[in-house]
């Protein structure tokens, strides 16, 4: 491996990490849950209400595509959109009780994917690995 063939390794790495949360998700039963609908989940589990706006921050994602995602996941029953009572212009998201089941089954799903991430990795390379990668994110602000 070359310097030049990291970006290929990480596109790599994430297909493959991508690939095993939706067969774990489909396993479970969620079927039509992208791993970027997984994104809007996974941050409601952390906060439950937050405005398009935040989520779209939190994911990473532009505002448009977020839309889209959470209305899919909207008519999925796993949320719920409601019109700010302040501003009129601003809508929360929070997750529907169907939504909040599905907690559990996404941090088993983390944990298994975890593991198998950092299977033989030890202590030490995991935070040079982490130190690293903080190091190149900031190099692409």
């Amino acid at each position: 491996m070359t310097p030049e063939n990291v970006i290929s390794l990480f596109s790599k790495i994430r297909t493959k990490v991508n690939r095993q949360i939706e067969l774990e998700m489909s396993r479970h039963g969620m079927k039509g849950i992208a791993t970027s609908h997984g994104d809007i989940l996974y941050a409601l589990f952390q906060k439950q209400r937050m405005s398009m706006a935040e989520l779209a921050g939190k994911i990473g994602k532009d505002k448009s595509t977020v839309t889209a995602l959470v209305k899919k996941l909207e008519n999925m029953g796993y949320v719920r959109k409601e019109r700010s009572a302040e501003d009129t212009r601003i809508f929360y998201v929070t997750l529907t009780v169907k939504g909040e089941s599905l907690k559990p089954v996404f941090d088993e799903i983390s944990d298994d994917i975890i593991k198998k991430f950092y299977k033989g990795i030890s202590e030490s390379d995991k935070n040079e690995l982490l130190r690293i990668l903080g190091k190149i994110y900031n190099n692409l602000d």
